[in-house]
């Protein structure tokens, strides 16, 4: 059973400790690409891939800017055998937060609980994973990039640590793990210094996608050659990785009906919140220790402004997991009454780009509970003030250890069931990993 599988508070972060030290899929970290590299300020990242790209610091210069892309059509491959190979280490950078050697830069990372606020950390894994891929397909003869390189997919984020330390240097490392054609896969992993060594915590997979200088079409990016059965190991596994998304995605509740045995889990919800004096298909009682689903959601609204923007001048990604992530972490701690921890973020998919000016809203919503573990998707969406349309951008899920044991989230309609499976189906995913 998988409540059997389940760990307490307290063991959870040993836990996760021991899984990321060789990876989240087993795959041992590499320390010899560390040789000759120096660390990159992380105030630098963002800076560099302006450089890169050759994006304008001024708003009002943005059009201008993206018309001088175009030019860099003619410098895109037509095929990618025509691209040089790269290795694994040819990408691998470290970027380092100093949260305790430059105390100036803590209050950015700060929350109220004195740790350190985990939305800031996911922009700059985002950004990081961008500049990682831009060093993969670098041409030394080119000063700036043709390639628009967005992030397509959040693969999964998984902590070892409950509490990020406010007054300790951090250090995250990544490099290119597995190439298609005009698509790659991004590890990255987050350290922070204790007694003189960095100790691990998080692990993160990032999809990144390349595309013309337009952002328009998909462009070819360089292949990468594995150099060791360690190296071939890591590759194969995003192999498994990319197989992995496309059966999950074809198994998806919006294109297949639930399995029996989850057809079986929501009829006997159904049963257990039946009213027995009426015995009556619509009269429904809510179970001891539990809450309706609609009653365990928040929502929220964000005006995208110039000063959020990516370097292509959309709402910057990072932007948009941090305000999901938060509104995620306040529907959680809404629900649960005490503070949650982030365990695990999955299966974070791009479908549009948000453009500047756009309304965004963001809908938090308890999906899956058990035990102590809160399981919460967070749907976003642009309205168009014009049109009265709205059109779905990101959907995400993130997977919160409470301090105390929860309430059971309950659906109450077929719709509700389904994301209750969905939720279900995240948590039983996450656990597995760890």
């Amino acid at each position: 059973m998988l409540s059997g599988r389940l760990y307490t508070m307290q063991k959870l972060p040993s836990l996760l400790a021991r899984t990321l030290v060789s990876g989240t899929n087993g795959s041992p970290l590499l320390p010899d690409m560390a040789e000759g590299q120096l660390p990159i300020h992380v105030n630098n990242v963002r800076s560099r891939l302006r450089d890169i790209v050759g994006a304008s610091t001024n708003w009002r210069d943005h059009v201008q800017a993206m018309q001088e892309r175009k030019a860099l059509h003619t410098l895109l491959a037509k095929r990618q055998e025509d691209l040089p190979p790269r290795r694994m280490k040819d990408s691998y950078l470290e970027v380092l937060l100093p949260l305790g050697s430059q105390p100036e830069i803590r209050e950015k990372y700060l929350n109220v609980y004195n740790s350190v606020r985990f939305g800031r950390i996911l922009e700059d894994l985002d950004s990081l994973g961008v500049l990682i891929c831009y060093t993969h397909t670098k041409q030394e003869m080119q000063p700036r990039s043709p390639l628009s390189i967005v992030t397509a997919l959040v693969d999964k984020i998984n902590l070892c640590k409950k509490v990020i330390y406010p007054d300790c240097d951090i250090k995250f490392t990544g490099n290119v793990s597995w190439v298609g054609k005009t698509s790659m896969e991004v590890k990255m992993h987050m350290l922070q210094l204790h007694n003189g060594d960095y100790s691990p915590v998080l692990d993160a997979t990032f999809v990144m996608v390349a595309r013309d200088p337009e952002n328009k079409r998909p462009a070819f990016v360089n292949p990468l050659v594995p150099e060791s059965p360690e190296e071939e190991k890591i590759f194969k596994q995003g192999e498994l990785n990319k197989l992995k998304r496309i059966d999950f995605s074809t198994a998806s509740l919006l294109k297949m009906a639930p399995t029996a045995e989850e057809r079986n889990v929501i009829h006997d919800i159904f049963l257990n919140t039946l009213d027995t004096k009426t015995v009556s298909f619509r009269s429904r009682i809510l179970p001891p220790n539990s809450v309706w689903m609609e009653d365990a959601k928040l929502k929220g609204l964000q005006i995208c402004h110039p000063q959020e923007r990516n370097i292509f001048n959309r709402i910057f990604g990072g932007f948009l997991m941090r305000k999901a992530f938060e509104l995620g972490w306040a529907t959680a701690c809404s629900y649960g009454c005490s503070r949650p921890f982030i365990v695990s973020v999955d299966d974070i998919m791009f479908q549009r780009p948000v453009e500047v000016g756009s309304l965004l809203l963001l809908s938090g919503q308890v999906c899956y509970t058990e035990k102590n573990y809160i399981q919460v998707r967070v749907h976003s969406e642009v309205y168009d003030a014009n049109t009265r349309e709205h059109h779905t951008t990101n959907i995400f899920h993130f997977t919160f250890i409470s301090e105390n044991e929860v309430p059971r989230v309950v659906p109450k309609t077929y719709g509700e069931s389904m994301l209750y499976l969905d939720g279900k189906r995240h948590f039983a995913a996450v656990m597995k990993e760890i």
